[in-house]
């Protein structure tokens, strides 16, 4: 294979190496990382990308189109962070490798063409409104994504209800704008329910992670100062998506506090009654949850509320959905590999819905099955108990 075209640093980038240099390469990361369970190869594994952007960093080996592949194909899961003994911060590690990957050779022109949508919130709702219209007649292939809802601006039902002692806002996002109208509802009703006001500020944009584990830092960083000119004044904001959850926490670090939209209603779930639900249901639990935002424990416990409900964890495969921001819709095949364990261990539960908690997650799920895949904060908005549940009286 032809190198790829490179240029010698004309530094070493130093935070690059001492990232790396804090791996003992003890091996223990390769049983938890998802790449390596599908291809058993220790480029594919956490220890060989680490030695990998060490030495390009160095300029001890040349870059190719090869072990480029190999760094494209992390899925960012952070599985191994989970169980390094030596304490590597691989997800910061893997955010600079790219970076210098993608000062080398640039972006392709769907990955920049995804990037540059995110952050524009008029063109993606016309971009999904119109997929949405050409979905029945799109061949197969082009259906990348599920076919979003109709699109609605958020609910003012939160900010009506100037009784409520407390306030917070929620950050939206951007690929959640046209596919989370009924989860935005959700939120309203549980939070109302626990005694708190939403409230939704104009101006946020995407979170900027997508860019930022694609190497465009300075993307990132411009989307992150959008939303702290949007959230200016908040004390609270909650995230929906998991995914979503550390960039938003670092863009608003300092200026509000951000919380996991599970967590903060767990904190406030002795307001929150639900009724008997007799239902079998799959939970996923997406590796940004488990690793990253670590909301899990809420999520159980406020699942555990539910009278009768009948929970089936999804543990199949390799650890990892697939989905990994854009790979979903830039390695299909690939991503789909990750997803189809999940998918068979879900169609043989004889759970009736699916659960996760990050919107890529979910799509990606979604794709496969014709069963409903939801936020659990959807699913638990529908069980609330509504006589034991009701918030104060609407003000207009």
């Amino acid at each position: 294979m032809p190198p790829a075209p490179s240029s010698p640093p004309a530094a070493v980038p130093d935070r690059l190496l001492a990232l790396a240099d804090r791996c003992v390469q003890c091996g223990l990361c390769l049983p938890a990382c998802p790449t390596y369970g599908l291809g058993q190869t220790e480029a594919e594994s956490p220890r060989g990308r680490i030695a990998l952007a060490r030495a390009w960093a160095l300029g001890t080996i040349e870059p190719t189109v090869t072990a480029d592949g190999h760094l494209d194909h992390c899925l960012g899961c952070r599985n191994c962070e989970a169980v390094c003994p030596a304490g590597v911060q691989y997800g910061e590690l893997l955010v600079e490798a790219r970076a210098h990957q993608r000062t080398r050779r640039g972006a392709g022109w769907k990955q920049a063409l995804v990037e540059w949508l995110s952050g524009q919130p008029r063109w993606l709702d016309a971009t999904f409104g119109l997929y949405r219209r050409l979905f029945p007649v799109l061949p197969r292939g082009w259906r990348r994504l599920p076919r979003p809802l109709a699109y609605r601006m958020p609910s003012p039902l939160g900010s009506c209800m100037t009784t409520l002692p407390e306030s917070v806002a929620l950050f939206i996002g951007c690929i959640a704008r046209p596919y989370e109208p009924a989860l935005r509802e959700a939120v309203i009703r549980l939070c109302n329910a626990a005694g708190v006001r939403v409230e939704f500020p104009a101006g946020q944009t995407c979170c900027g992670a997508l860019h930022a584990h694609a190497g465009n830092t300075e993307g990132g960083q411009r989307l992150a100062a959008t939303n702290r000119a949007a959230f200016s004044g908040c004390s609270t904001v909650l995230t929906l998506a998991s995914g979503c959850h550390e960039a938003v926490g670092t863009a608003l670090s300092g200026t509000a506090a951000t919380a996991d939209a599970l967590a903060f209603l767990h904190q406030r779930a002795e307001n929150l009654h639900f009724g008997a639900r007799r239902e079998r249901i799959a939970l996923h639990l997406p590796c940004t949850q488990r690793n990253v935002a670590k909301s899990v424990p809420a999520l159980r416990a406020l699942l555990a509320r539910v009278p009768g409900l009948d929970i089936v964890e999804l543990t199949a495969g390799y650890g990892c959905c697939g989905a990994a921001g854009t790979q979903m819709l830039h390695d299909a095949t690939r991503a789909a590999a990750f997803r189809q364990p999940l998918v068979e261990q879900f169609e043989r539960s004889g759970a009736t819905r699916l659960l996760s908690a990050n919107i890529g997650c979910r799509l990606h799920l979604a794709n496969a099955t014709p069963a409903p895949v939801q936020h659990p904060l959807e699913f638990l908005a529908a069980c609330l108990d509504r006589a034991a549940s009701t918030p104060p009286k609407l003000i207009a």
